[in-house]
């Protein structure tokens, strides 16, 4: 298998968007505040009965919308393709205004999204659209990148992890539809 990793312009999003993101759910991390917060956080993997299928795009909030919702044009979209087929990729935000997690700085980006064909999970594919990122984000002189995922994403948040990543903000109520994330 020889996959090829290349830059693309985010006018690439809605082909982007047809990798699947979904994944299956067996475990969450359980957030356990002591004192009301006040003596720390207790985050434990806690295994989820019945597993069940996560999909974000379902939710009507995927790649597709995205340059509807901001201005794109000073995103990234890092895809993986094995031959002619693209097998997954990353999309990167910086510079837009009304992208909270970007704080209106422009030595910000954010991984705004990585996503990897189902058949080619666990390959090293993450880890070279990672580091892909990551060079993107020195080149535009960025000194962070920030990273969301949720805590039934427990897969994502050891992949961020390995990758160097450090937890930074943890928000329990940041989806109000989704209060178990």
């Amino acid at each position: 298998m020889t996959i090829e990793i290349v830059e693309e312009s985010a006018d690439r999003l809605a082909e982007y968007g047809e990798v699947s993101i979904s994944f299956l759910v067996q475990s969450t991390l359980r957030l356990q505040p002591l004192s009301n917060g006040l003596g720390g956080l207790i985050l434990s993997e806690e295994e989820v009965d019945p597993p069940y299928l996560k999909d974000y795009d379902a939710y009507g909030e995927g790649p597709a919308i995205w340059a509807d919702k901001w201005d794109v044009s000073h995103w990234a979209t890092i895809a993986a393709f094995d031959g002619r087929r693209r097998v997954g990729g990353s999309v990167l935000a910086w510079k837009t205004p009304g992208k909270w997690m970007l704080e209106d700085r422009d030595d910000l980006v954010v991984l705004q999204d990585m996503r990897i064909d189902p058949e080619y999970r666990r390959r090293g594919i993450g880890s070279r659209l990672f580091t892909r990122a990551v060079e993107w984000a020195q080149q535009k002189e960025c000194h962070q990148m920030k990273v969301e995922t949720q805590n039934i994403n427990v897969p994502a948040c050891r992949f961020y992890a390995a990758q160097g990543c450090e937890l930074g903000v943890i928000n329990r109520h940041a989806y109000s539809d989704f209060p178990e994330e």
